[in-house]
Formats: C-alpha cells, sequence, structure tokens
C-alpha cells in the first residue's frame, strides 16, 4: 500500500525545483487545494471545466516560476495560488465580457453597405486630416507620435530610430510635442472632431 506523502511548502519548492519527486508534489498539490481554487471559479460565473483548464494553467505557471527562480516565497503557496486563479480567472471574464460585448454590438448595429463605406471613408479622410496635423508639429514631432500612436512602439524602440541621447530627453520632447499638439487642437474643434472619429472608428 502506498503511503501518500504529505508536503511543506518548502518541499514543494524543492521537489518542483529539482524534479526530484516533482509528480508526487503537485500531486500533493491538486489534493490540497483544488476544491478551494475550483470554488472561488465557481461562485465567479464559471463551471467546472472552467476551473479545470484554469487550475492546470495555474499549475504550469506555479511550476515555471519556481523553476525560473521567480517564486520568493513571500506568500506561502496556497496563498499564491489562490492569488494566480484569482487573477487569472478576474482577466478570463473580462476577455468573455468584451467578446461579448464585440458579438452584441455587430448583432444589434448591422450597417447596410452604403453606410458602411461612407464610414470608412470619413475615416480615411479623419486619419489624412491627423497625418497632416502631425506633419504641421514638424518632422520629429510626428515621427515620435506616430511611432508612439499608430506603431504602439515603446519609448526603448522609438530611441533606437531616433537620434536623442537618452530615454529621458526622448520623453521630453514627446510631452513637449504633445502639449503643441494640444494647443493646435483647442484652437480649431474642427480637428478634435477628426481625432475622435478617427480613434472611434480604429477601436
Amino acid at each position: 500500500m502506498d503511503v501518500v506523502k504529505s508536503f511543506s511548502d518548502a518541499d514543494l519548492v524543492t521537489a518542483i525545483k529539482t524534479g526530484n519527486g516533482i509528480d508526487h508534489a503537485i500531486g500533493f498539490i491538486y489534493r490540497t487545494h483544488y476544491r478551494l481554487l475550483e470554488s472561488f471559479v465557481l461562485a465567479n460565473r464559471g463551471d467546472a471545466m472552467d476551473a479545470e483548464d484554469l487550475i492546470q494553467e495555474v499549475l504550469v505557471i506555479f511550476v515555471e516560476m519556481v523553476q525560473k527562480d521567480k517564486y520568493r516565497g513571500e506568500a506561502g503557496v496556497k496563498s499564491f495560488l489562490y492569488s494566480l486563479t484569482h487573477n487569472l480567472w478576474i482577466s478570463e471574464l473580462r476577455k468573455r465580457s468584451s467578446t461579448a460585448k464585440r458579438n452584441a454590438l455587430f448583432e444589434n448595429n448591422r450597417e447596410t453597405v452604403e453606410k458602411d463605406v461612407a464610414g470608412y471613408l470619413m475615416y480615411k479622410e479623419a486619419q489624412k486630416k491627423v497625418i497632416e496635423l502631425l506633419g504641421g508639429l514638424g518632422e520629429k514631432c510626428k515621427q515620435i507620435l506616430t511611432l508612439f500612436y499608430y506603431e504602439n512602439l515603446p519609448m526603448k524602440e522609438i530611441l533606437k530610430q531616433t537620434s536623442y541621447e537618452n530615454e529621458q530627453v526622448l520623453r521630453n520632447k514627446k510631452y513637449r510635442c504633445l502639449q503643441q499638439l494640444t494647443t493646435t487642437m483647442r484652437q480649431s474643434p474642427a480637428i478634435f472632431d477628426d481625432l475622435r472619429n478617427l480613434l472611434q472608428y480604429a477601436n
């Protein structure tokens, strides 16, 4: 008859790090903490299948973090797994909500072909005006703001494509460009409307 081994938190970490007894360690986690993690998912609009999939993902993440020394032990294993479950499930619910809203919006707001075409043409015209507006700020500002807002590049990547000394100098320049853009938009409400239409269509 096999004896079911009990693990302390330290034992679990050691087994996962070394690989010596890792299967028993993971089995212990399942037996000890599965119901707690499952109950959170079930209590928050999930079902048993959701809980099973999520808990498997939680354990994979936990094992990877332990093996890469990302788990420092500030929180106990039980608390850490619960926190991971909480964060991943809340993120999943947000994704589902967003998808449901997009689907409902699509079903409730089907437009005619003519209206779709008109909307796209308005978007292209607004985009053209915004690009012209950025050009009026100067080439440096146009380059920085285009890379940051249109291409979604981080500041470190933008720095590589520009001639600024360091990231702080680049941030200062971007701030001044935004101030200049804001001033221009305040002077022309029509430009503000173009930018708003552009953003709404892009979303």
